[in-house]
């Protein structure tokens, strides 16, 4: 015997076969069979009737199916309202997308997805696929929003009527006067950039004004002027002399900042440097390396002059021709540390490249209608026969000395630059070939140990090439 039992649209339906073999293989011998078979099937049917006429008998194990409430499912007359009444003592359960267990006695809606947990041996129900279909994100976010609370909607019908009343809103809102009177505060306190350069300027040109309060007026300043824009309406506002006068200080601390501040203005600013030559400060600067200054002051000093002779020959003409690398040579003299010649040999490398550079044919004077005018200026800048005045062939030179990599590399780039005008010099000097074959095999036993390690095209790959490319010119 098999009992198949299923669920479709809420008829629970139980069909039992029973099946003789007998019968079908003696059908033609019923008289002589007929007793033994059909006493089977009999007994058969009394066992399969139960199941039949007990089909509406709720079992603790039995699995019913409801119609929906939506769908109406049943027409009317008695024994839709039996149906009804039946459902109302049903324990129903409400499917959702996910597996739940079905408790003993519990029903399921039409449409349900039922399946055996082979793990637990529970029973699990879920919403249908035609169910689950239409329940999109969309949807449930509609829902969702659309049910309030009784909680909240007590709160925002407590917000509408303290919104309606006249003294929450006196206690809530503020009077225009005051919105207006307090705007028109905001509105001073909002400065642009030249407001706030006009307001330091004042205070630094003030009697009143402290050292410490000069300072600080120039560390912002410093900061303001990193901008093109800035730094030229610093100079329009005359800003420019007050800084300058900052040099002649016999505070140091006012000099350092000052020349740090006049720097930071000429740095990539053609403008600013044009005004900076007029108004003076090339002299001014001279003056400051030459006399004795602490060397912080130095360092700024210095950094001043490299950023007005970057890329304007006419400044570096004006500062050949005013003894500014007669300056720079007793300043390169005197300086032990090598912090200060370093900053020198960078400068004297700048020059040289620069001029090599414009001197270059690569530059096409259809698109560039400047370059004739650049390369005539550049052509007043006799840097070669200053360095051979000067003795620059063999100041240079020293800084090799250093244990620092830095300096190293910036005096063999600058001796490279300097190698058409100091050639004879460097063939007679034992002592910088000595230094170059030395130094040679110190930085090519470093690359090999870094080759070993995986590290190729390192910065001492770089100060051995520039070292060949110094004795391939003096050979």
């Amino acid at each position: 015997m098999v009992c198949i039992q299923r669920a479709d649209s809420g008829l629970c339906v139980s069909v039992c076969v029973c099946v003789c073999v007998c019968v079908l293989v003696t059908m033609k011998w019923i008289s002589a069979a007929s007793l033994p078979c059909f006493t089977v099937a009999s007994l058969l049917l009394l066992h399969c009737q139960p199941v039949a006429s007990d089909a509406d008998r709720r079992s603790d194990s039995a699995l019913t199916v409801v119609e929906n409430a939506e769908g109406g499912g049943g027409g009317g007359g008695e024994g839709g309202d039996e149906e009804e009444g039946a459902n109302d003592n049903l324990n129903v359960v409400q499917p959702t997308e996910q597996w739940q267990t079905l408790k003993p006695g519990q029903a399921v809606p039409a449409g349900s997805h039922v399946r055996l947990n082979l793990q637990t041996g529970q029973r699990e129900v879920r919403l249908g696929e035609e169910q689950l279909k239409y329940m999109t994100q969309d949807h449930r976010g509609e829902e969702s929003q659309s049910v309030f609370s009784p909680d909240e909607l007590k709160q925002v019908m407590k917000n509408i009527k303290e919104d309606l009343n006249p003294d929450s809103k006196a206690s809530k809102y503020r009077p225009l006067e005051e919105l207006k009177r307090d705007m028109a505060q905001l509105d001073l306190l909002v400065e642009t950039d030249a407001q706030i350069m006009r307001r330091l300027l004042d205070q630094f040109n003030s009697s009143t004004s402290t050292t410490e309060q000069r300072l600080n007026i120039l560390l912002e300043l410093e900061y303001l002027v990193h901008q093109v824009d800035n730094a030229q309406t610093l100079c329009s506002m005359g800003g420019l002399q007050f800084i300058l006068d900052g040099l002649n200080s016999s505070d140091f601390r006012l000099q350092e900042s000052s020349a740090f501040v006049l720097g930071s203005a000429m740095a990539s600013n053609p403008v600013v440097q044009v005004k900076a030559v007029e108004s003076g400060a090339l002299q001014r600067l001279l003056t400051a390396l030459a006399t004795a200054q602490p060397i912080r002051v130095k360092k700024k000093v210095l950094f001043a002059v490299a950023a007005l002779l970057r890329h304007f020959p006419y400044a570096q003409h004006n500062f050949l021709s005013h003894g500014g690398l007669q300056v720079l040579s007793e300043l390169f003299r005197a300086d032990g540390g090598g912090v200060l010649r370093t900053r020198i040999a960078t400068m004297l490398y700048d020059m040289i490249s620069e001029k090599e550079l414009i001197s270059q044919t690569g530059l096409d004077p259809v698109l560039d209608a400047a370059h004739e005018d650049r390369v005539r200026q550049y052509s007043k800048v006799s840097v070669e026969g200053e360095l051979l005045e000067k003795g620059w062939c063999t100041l240079v030179p020293q800084l090799l000395e250093s244990t620092e990599h830095d300096y190293r590399e910036k005096a063999l780039r600058a001796l490279l630059a300097m190698a058409p005008t100091c050639l004879d010099q460097y063939r007679s000097d034992s002592s910088l070939l000595g230094s170059l074959l030395s130094l040679r095999d110190q930085y090519q036993e470093m690359v090999q140990s870094e080759m070993i390690l995986g590290e190729e095209n390192s910065y001492f790959t770089e100060i051995v090439e520039l070292i060949d490319a110094i004795q391939v010119k003096i050979k």
